[in-house]
């Protein structure tokens, strides 16, 4: 269904559309720059006229236009007044709505991609921005009661006439930029926030029969990022404009939410709606390192639908998290890498237990996953490079020379996994386990409940007790136990080009 994943993308596409302008301290400057720093970034703008009418530089007939690899971005504002305040400072007013278009091309990659078209209008009465500073430290701020992003046309269709209505509105915007150094290396700082933001998409799908009505509301949304960018030129190849300083990195958080979706079909409607107490999202890119991850928190989803075999589905979690940082570039030196996955306190329906535990033998907790790592790895190859990248086929990009494990946890059905260690590789030796590099180092690990989630898998004739038996004399083998506490630990080592496990050399 190709038009609901267009209508999702619009909010995104004005967010940026509206906070293209940055000041200095006289009008023609603000309007200069705000050429220039478009330029530096691949984008053509040009106006009919631009004359002054006494203390404001009017600019009319505004075009936009951006164009990478097939994509474009265009827009079209009527007119934009820069107003001298007298103490330094510059009004900037804009005409209360104006049309954007974006044009995405099919990818080659993807089988049935199509090309997209989309029409959207921006309406942001009210908008109030003040510009300060100087030509090379350039300050500017806005207010917006609302902003409202509407889908007016898709592949050249008015939306009406395809039955489809999308809707994105920023309530009581506000944010800041402070704009620093020339076209070939600008450093932007910048923040925003809106009190609340909702989303509506509602349309039918001809082709499928199918209607679709989505609302979602979120709280307290906020932004912040900082980063240096080169000109267009520099930009072209990425591996390269990270090596000359081209960085980034910036987070975005929302407070509480709440979401409903329904998609109606021949065989009846499903339904999902959902809600959290907020989370955030981080990234970061440079020279040392790219950074990707996000959070979280109280998260709770219900699914109905004809085609599962209960009414409704439920789904929960206290918290969930991500993080992955790893190297980017070629380097004599390791440098940092982490990952982390984790997610506390899953639940899901009675009804999914029952379709294999109908009598309940196993309890029901919630369930824990938490795997903290993090080490030192030295890229062989820069990761931007696609060239270079591709040429290495399946050899990897660099080399593991550590690794940590912080956490390891696994709770689930009355049982707990943990283990905590690390390890260091020689990279000289790839021979002793088979390609891998040379391991040094050990994990320490724990399992408790692990016989008696066992003798209930049993008693559910899941498997067999001669089975059952088999599994723990093995792991009695390697582990020490504590049978009063349902307890086993044990220590998995690599030492003297061997692995071990309780002390007991396995290769």
């Amino acid at each position: 269904m190709k038009h609901w994943k267009l209508c999702g993308t619009t909010a995104m596409v004005t967010i940026f559309a509206a906070t293209g302008a940055f000041a200095d301290v006289t009008p023609e400057e603000v309007w200069q720059n705000w050429q220039d720093t478009s330029t530096s970034y691949g984008q053509t703008i040009a106006s009919v006229s631009a004359e002054r009418d006494g203390d404001t530089l009017v600019v009319s007939g505004v075009t936009m236009d951006y164009d990478k690899e097939g994509a474009t971005f265009s827009g079209a504002i009527e007119e934009i007044n820069f107003t001298d305040n007298g103490d330094g400072t510059v009004s900037v007013t804009m005409s209360d709505s104006y049309p954007l278009t974006l044009k995405v091309p099919a990818d080659a990659d993807v089988e049935g991609s199509e090309p997209a078209d989309l029409k959207i209008t921006l309406t942001q009465p009210g908008m109030e921005m003040i510009a300060s500073g100087t030509v090379e430290s350039l300050s500017y701020k806005f207010t917006a009661p609302t902003m409202v992003a509407k889908l007016e046309a898709i592949d050249g269709v008015d939306a009406a006439a395809v039955n489809i209505t999308a809707e994105a509105a920023f309530t009581n915007m506000s944010g800041g930029y402070v704009v620093e150094g020339d076209p070939a290396a600008r450093t932007i700082a910048s923040d925003f926030g809106a009190e609340s933001v909702d989303l509506s998409i509602v349309g039918t799908d001809v082709e499928t029969k199918s209607d679709f009505n989505m609302t979602a509301k979120m709280a307290n949304v906020a932004g912040k990022s900082n980063g240096t960018f080169l000109g267009a030129d520099a930009m072209a190849n990425l591996a390269e404009a990270v090596k000359a300083g081209f960085a980034v990195e910036g987070s975005f958080s929302h407070g509480g939410t709440s979401f409903d979706v329904t998609v109606t079909e021949e065989n009846g409607p499903t339904k999902i709606a959902g809600t959290s107490e907020g989370g955030e999202t981080t990234f970061a890119m440079n020279a040392e390192k790219l950074q990707y991850g996000g959070n979280g928190k109280a998260v709770a989803l219900t699914l109905s639908s004809p085609d599962i075999p209960f009414p409704e589905l439920k789904l929960a979690y206290q918290e969930t998290a991500f993080n992955l940082i790893m190297p980017v570039s070629k380097s004599d030196v390791p440098g940092d890498f982490a990952l982390l996955t984790k997610i506390v306190g899953f639940s899901i329906s009675d009804e999914v237990w029952g379709m294999f535990d109908p009598a309940g033998t196993l309890p029901h907790d919630p369930a824990t996953i938490i795997i903290d790592t993090k080490g030192k790895a030295r890229m062989t190859t820069d990761l931007f490079d696609e060239v270079a990248m591709a040429a290495l086929g399946e050899a990897p990009p660099g080399e593991l020379h550590a690794l940590d494990i912080n956490e390891v946890k696994v709770s689930v059905a009355g049982a707990e996994l943990t283990g905590v260690g690390g390890f260091t590789f020689d990279n000289t030796d790839t021979t002793t386990f088979d390609g891998v590099p040379l391991p040094t180092g050990k994990l320490d690990v724990k399992l408790t409940g692990g016989n008696t989630l066992v003798d209930k898998i049993v008693a559910m004739g899941l498997i067999s007790q001669d089975d059952a038996m088999g599994a723990k004399m093995m792991v009695s083998m390697f582990a020490n136990s504590a049978a009063d506490k349902d307890e086993m630990t044990s220590t998995l080592e690599f030492k003297d080009k061997g692995f071990y496990a309780n002390g007991q050399k396995l290769q």
